[in-house]
Order: C-alpha cells, then sequence, then structure tokens
C-alpha cells in the first residue's frame, strides 16, 4: 500500500506541470510553466559513472528527508505569529513585464522550482502574468489573487513561493487573501542554506543572513503590542514608571541586534585563521586558483576531478557552502591551489552576499578564477552576467578569468558553436568523461603568474631537497647533472631563489 501511494503520489507531480501547459491558453494574461525544473537534471544524467571521492556526506543528508502530507500547520496561517519556512506542497508565482521576455521568466520560475526543490518541496502548479508592474499591494493584483487562491484551494496546496523579494505588507495581504503561507525567494533560498551549512563559520553567517531579513518583517499583536517597562519601573515606582515604555515587538528588535552584532564580531573572529592561511600560500609564492560559478554548474564535480577531493556531489541547488582549498600541479609541475566556492544564483539575497563577503575573498584574492559555466543550461549567458555581478561585488572583478563550460557530455556540435561564439577563450570539460581536463590544465598553467627571477644553480647531490624545491615552488626549465652536482636553470620566486643561492653558496 505505501508503495502504490508513494507511486501515485510522483505521478500526481511529474503530470501536474503537463497540466499546465495544456491549460495555459485559458488564462487571459496568465503564462503557467511546465516539465521538470531546468536547473536540475536527472540523476542518471547528472551522474552517469562513478563519484570521485568518497562521498560521505551526501549519505549523511539523505539520512533525513521531508514526508509530504504530514502538516501541522492552521488552516488559516493568519492566526500565527512566527512560522518556520517548512514547504511541503506549493504554487510558484511570478509577474514579468513587457521588457522582459516570456523565455526569461519562465526560466526564472523554473529555476524557482527547483530552488524548492531542494528545500523539500513538491511544485505542484506555476503562474506567470504579464503586468507593467507588480501590484504593490497584493503583487498579483486583485482579480488574478482570486484565482490564485481558487489554484490553491483545488490543489491542496500548503505554500505560494513568489519569484521576487515580497515587502511585508504583500506577503501580508496575499496570505490574507489565499489563506496559506505565502514566502518568497529569498527566504527559499535562506532555507537551503540553513538546512545545508554544515561549519561553524557557515552557521553563523547563514545565521546573520536570516536576522537582517526577519528584522523588517517582525510583525505582532494582542500582548506583543502591549505597553512593557522593565525594572523598578515595571513596578510603578517614581521615575521612568509613567510614559509608553517598551513594546514586545520593539523588544525583540533590539534583541535581533544584540545578536546581529555578536555574530558579526564571531565571523569577524575567523578572519585571523584564513589571513594566516593564505599569508602561509603568499610566503611561498603559491598561486592560487578558484572556482566560482552558477549553482548546480558542476564546480565540486570539476574539483573532485582534478584533485579527488571527495567534496559533496549532490544533484542540489547550494549542496557545498563551505570553502575547500585543495593542490594540484600544472603539467610542467608547478604547484598551485584551487578552491571550490559557494555558488550564485539571480537575485541572490543581499543578505548573502554581505554575510558571505568573508567567504568570497578567496576569490578576491585569487590569481584566476575558473568562471564555471553550465553548457547545458538554456540560458548560459544570463548565468554569466549574475556571476560576474557577485564578483563584482565582492572586489574580484580585476581578477583574470577563464571560462570553462562543464557538462560537456551532454552538449552538441551546434550547441558548442553557439557557446564559442559568446565566449571565444572558452575550454569545454566534462567532470563525467574526463573531456577537456588537460587542456584546461594546460591553460591554467598558462595563465598563472610566471616565477620573476630565473637562476642557474649548481645543487649538491646530498641535497635532494633542493631539487624537489625547485620543482614544487619554481619552473625548472633545464636539467643537466655534472660531477659536482645537479645543473639546474629555474625560475622561481625571490624567496626561493634566495634559498637555492644561499644553499649552493655553501655547498662551494
Amino acid at each position: 500500500m505505501p508503495e502504490s501511494f508513494e507511486a501515485q503520489r510522483d505521478d500526481d507531480a511529474r503530470d501536474a506541470l503537463e497540466r499546465i501547459l495544456a491549460t495555459e491558453e485559458a488564462h487571459a494574461g496568465v503564462r503557467v510553466f511546465g516539465g521538470r525544473a531546468v536547473a536540475l537534471q536527472d540523476d542518471a544524467t547528472a551522474f552517469g559513472g562513478e563519484r570521485d571521492g568518497e562521498q560521505f556526506d551526501r549519505e549523511e543528508r539523505a539520512a533525513l528527508r521531508r514526508v509530504g502530507g504530514l502538516s501541522t500547520e492552521l488552516a488559516d496561517v493568519t492566526e500565527v505569529e512566527y512560522r518556520q519556512v517548512r514547504l511541503e506542497n506549493v504554487v510558484l508565482i511570478g509577474v514579468y513585464t513587457p521588457s522582459e521576455s516570456l523565455e526569461d521568466a519562465e526560466n526564472s520560475l523554473r529555476e524557482l522550482a527547483a530552488l524548492a526543490e531542494t528545500a523539500g518541496a513538491v511544485v505542484l502548479d506555476g503562474v506567470l502574468q504579464r503586468r507593467p508592474h507588480p501590484d504593490p499591494a497584493t503583487y498579483l493584483g486583485r482579480g488574478k489573487v482570486q484565482e490564485l487562491a481558487d489554484i490553491v484551494a483545488a490543489l491542496g496546496a500548503d505554500t505560494v513561493v513568489a519569484d521576487t523579494e515580497l515587502s511585508p505588507s504583500q506577503r501580508r495581504a496575499l496570505e490574507d487573501a489565499v489563506k496559506v503561507k505565502v514566502i518568497d525567494r529569498t527566504a527559499v533560498i535562506l532555507d537551503i542554506f540553513s538546512q545545508h551549512a554544515k561549519s561553524r563559520e557557515g552557521k553563523a553567517q547563514v545565521e546573520l543572513a536570516q536576522l537582517e531579513y526577519l528584522l523588517p518583517r517582525l510583525r505582532g499583536w494582542g500582548e506583543s503590542m502591549s505597553r512593557q517597562a522593565g525594572g523598578q519601573a515595571a513596578g510603578g515606582q517614581g521615575m521612568g514608571s509613567r510614559g509608553p515604555g517598551e513594546t514586545k515587538i520593539e523588544l525583540d528588535r533590539r534583541r535581533i541586534h544584540s545578536r546581529m552584532a555578536k555574530l558579526r564580531k564571531q565571523i569577524k573572529g575567523f578572519a585571523p585563521a584564513r589571513e594566516a592561511k593564505r599569508a602561509n600560500r603568499d610566503r611561498f609564492q603559491v598561486p592560487a586558483v578558484a572556482i566560482a560559478g552558477y549553482t548546480n554548474a558542476g564546480k565540486s564535480s570539476l574539483l573532485n576531478r582534478i584533485t579527488r577531493a571527495g567534496v559533496l556531489v549532490e544533484n542540489t541547488l547550494f549542496a557545498t557552502l563551505d570553502p575547500t582549498v585543495r593542490r594540484s600541479r600544472t603539467p610542467d609541475g608547478r604547484l598551485f591551489t584551487i578552491a571550490d566556492t559557494v555558488g550564485f544564483v539571480r537575485n541572490l539575497p543581499h543578505q548573502l552576499v554581505e554575510a558571505f563577503r568573508s567567504t568570497l575573498e578567496e576569490v578576491a584574492s585569487s590569481d584566476l578564477v575558473l568562471h564555471v559555466v553550465d553548457g547545458s543550461h538554456p540560458d548560459p549567458a544570463s548565468q554569466i552576467a549574475t556571476v560576474r555581478d557577485v564578483l563584482g561585488e565582492a572586489g574580484a572583478r580585476d581578477v583574470p578569468e577563464l571560462i570553462v563550460f562543464t557538462k560537456g557530455d551532454l552538449v552538441d556540435a551546434d550547441r558548442r558553436l553557439l557557446l564559442r561564439g559568446l565566449e571565444p577563450d572558452s575550454v569545454f570539460v566534462s567532470a563525467r568523461t574526463g573531456e577537456g581536463l588537460e587542456e584546461l590544465l594546460e591553460e591554467i598553467g598558462r595563465r598563472l603568474p610566471l616565477p620573476d627571477v630565473e637562476l642557474d644553480v649548481l645543487i649538491p647531490y646530498d641535497r635532494g631537497d633542493l631539487v624537489t624545491l625547485a620543482h614544487d615552488r619554481g619552473r625548472v626549465l633545464e636539467t643537466h647533472y655534472e660531477e659536482g652536482g645537479t645543473r639546474m636553470r629555474v625560475q622561481a620566486s625571490e624567496a626561493v631563489a634566495h634559498q637555492l643561492e644561499s644553499a649552493a653558496a655553501t655547498a662551494r
């Protein structure tokens, strides 16, 4: 019985979006979308071969799943003051203006569907409305809000998700009309980050972003709006006992401000450890490469393929939040570090950009950014523009960039011509098949800064550590074996060159 129930529910979820397309002509001024969210692929496509490295985090994350149909939410959500963002069956809504194309609006709504799926929801329906501008009161307008209420009631949805950041008044007005929970795109992204954050710094950054989002949306009634005072003033004793006092909602705001100040101080305390690691790399003149790009573009898969890092790879958005740094070598033997960073998405909440600014410093301090783009995505140009905007906000606009189109096994020849026209100096790779990885490493070697000192040094045979140092920290151009030792022509940094010359002089 449970198996047939699960199968029936999955069939209903798959057929829902197909049914939407069949009824789109019946909705004047409304366009709905169909098909699985393009930001998420089926697992057979995403993971055709064995994954690189161990995936212990994947098993841990899969151990806890949300179960639909077990909601204990009140029928009228306006009866409760604070609600946890817990998604089950959702209906998506969006508004696009005449200056926007329908294709862009549909891609944005499909991406919102992928975000909702990642957060644990089942997408039942999606509605797009074309308006000169969103309605300032109810976002969709009075007539379409009533139509949305009918859709929610017919489908038995628990939540409505808007493809924008709603104002507190818009959210409250929509909830009063549809009688279910209404959240926006920002709340979904914050919920995903809250689920996936694991490190102390990541959890602190997410909590700070959530509090910044919650602060202007506090509301209360009844006792929450009553007058309050503190200390002896509460007993009516002399000065301080007169006047309006402090309301509970003001007390909540003050506590949130205090908590935010504590989190900012805590996040600032993580900076010395990061700076020490970077200083160690700078001292040895180790070049740094950062992987950046749209979420679910294949950044972690690429890192695993290059370094066997064993970073979590999952067919969801924002699967990894904490940066992972590993080391690798160029084809000519030079050592460099490569770092995986948090993914980006269109309309990324500014609270997250601010909270994760310390994490994005890894990109700003790198020598090269591998800008990873999903070659199979229908709109790669908008993804590239989104990532470049966020990198600019993070102070990485001047860092050299190499466009890497991933999922090359899903891209045919005609598609490659179009992508090559979009970004001529790009590289096509496939983490699944290994295609293009050698070309990528060669291109990284060409674009990394070369050591600025060239020297000819004779290293004694008993100083094999110096030969290793020359290969690890420099670029060996020539090697000859003589009676007195190994003669090498090396390009290296000033520090390494000084160390090699000092050892050679001591040996003489």
